[in-house]
């Protein structure tokens, strides 16, 4: 499909499994520590669960400790910021360009140089190791 953006919910339902479709279509959070790339990979890059785009190197990721993967910075152009005033708190979500999943938020308390700290759903991703 040229513009993923448009299926329907029912071929959102049939592409992922229900927890992936509750974080990436209805904007849900897994519970901390329990994905799956909590661990800082070596290498490869982290893509979107939903369609596929490219939103991290894994070079980018680090041990944050919150409980779900962490990256400091993103794949220039992959990723949608919106305001998220959700739970009595000023976030900003970040989800894919190209689907427009939700991925997780951006917090400004990021370790290193950029100070920015991408805490992203392990569900709403797919590593892909390089070869």
């Amino acid at each position: 499909m040229d513009d993923i953006k448009q299926l329907s919910e029912q071929e959102w339902r049939q592409r992922l499994n229900d927890e992936q479709y509750r974080i990436l279509r209805e904007g849900g959070t897994e519970r901390p520590f329990s994905g799956r790339y909590i661990e800082v990979a070596e290498d490869g890059a982290y893509h979107c669960a939903g369609c596929g785009a490219t939103l991290f190197a894994a070079a980018s990721q680090f041990a944050s400790h919150c409980g779900w993967p962490s990256f400091d910075q993103a794949i220039d152009g992959a990723i949608d910021y919106r305001q998220d005033d959700s739970h009595g708190m000023q976030r900003t979500e970040i989800l894919c360009r190209r689907c427009g999943g939700h991925l997780g938020h951006v917090f400004d308390d990021g370790p290193t140089a950029s100070g920015q700290r991408y805490c992203v759903n392990s569900l709403a991703l797919q590593h892909e190791a390089d070869d």
